[in-house]
């Protein structure tokens, strides 16, 4: 223990050094005119994918590209008869993964095929044993292995999931203007959710999110579970992501981030990003 204190202390500084409070001001530039143009412009990118989010879904899943991977999605599910022959199809794979959360995993045809076959109620099949908890909440929402495909084939869930798909889609294309807005508006969804580290360290958008905005190195995942759990438990106090007023700000943190990362030349981290790693901060 003693050691992956002195290693926190040397990574990420003194964290008494500097209060939050002063850290947010630094990020933001408060008083002082030193918010960067593009921090500014991602908050209020966040603040008009809020407006009319329905209505842009919506047009989303118009879009030609979209439209037919939600028909080629929905004819896949039509003419499988069994659900090994349904998570076979890719069509089928690319909008079931990405609507559940899972779209980082479908060139993995493989083990997305098994995971979600296995028999949650035997310890040892794959979703129960893989250490990513998303393949066993997938597979318990749809239960493949002892209901087939009655779930999947539900009317109601067919629609839910090509709506899911389409606000993905919708999520991803604001990342092409404003680096970071897919996650921030993930991370607002989902943060009330949260009940432990673990779980923030297990959802590759949660980590992306917390660790970006409390400014921990990417060199962070290679150190041992109880080091990255010490790291974001002794900066952020999960009980308040209940608060709705401390998620936005944080998502806001976080695009900040995200921006002065983005705009950075080579070598060369932004403002908020040398400030967090040398101070820390706790939120």
């Amino acid at each position: 223990m003693v050691t992956t204190i002195n290693y926190l202390s040397l990574l990420y500084g003194n964290i008494a050094s500097t209060s939050g409070g002063d850290l947010l001001a630094i990020s933001q530039g408060l008083g002082t005119g030193m918010q960067s143009a593009s921090g500014a412009d991602a908050i209020a990118a966040l603040n008009a994918a809020e407006q009319n989010q329905a209505k842009k879904i919506a047009t989303t899943a118009k879009e030609p590209e979209v439209a037919r991977d939600i028909a080629a999605f929905r004819a896949g599910v039509a003419k499988a008869k069994t659900a090994a022959a349904l998570l076979a199809d890719p069509a089928v794979m690319k909008v079931l993964l990405t609507a559940n959360g899972l779209g980082d995993q479908i060139p993995y045809v493989a083990l997305a095929k098994k995971a979600l076959l296995s028999n949650l109620a035997d310890s040892n099949s794959l979703a129960n044993k893989l250490g990513d908890p998303r393949w066993k909440s997938v597979a318990q929402t749809y239960n493949f292995a002892a209901r087939g495909l009655a779930i999947i084939s539900n009317p109601k869930v067919l629609n839910t999931l090509s709506d899911a798909y389409a606000e993905v889609s919708w999520r991803h294309s604001l990342d092409t203007t404003t680096p970071g807005l897919s996650d921030a508006l993930t991370f607002r969804a989902q943060a009330h959710t949260v009940t432990s580290v673990d779980q923030i360290l297990g959802d590759p958008v949660l980590r992306r999110v917390v660790t970006t905005a409390l400014g921990l190195p990417l060199e962070l995942a290679v150190q041992p579970l109880p080091t990255q759990e010490l790291a974001i438990s002794t900066r952020l106090d999960i009980a308040k992501l209940k608060d709705p007023k401390f998620v936005e700000t944080f998502a806001q943190r976080y695009l900040i981030a995200a921006a002065a990362n983005a705009a950075a030349t080579a070598g060369s981290p932004g403002l908020f990003t040398l400030a967090a790693q040398s101070v820390g901060f706790l939120v």
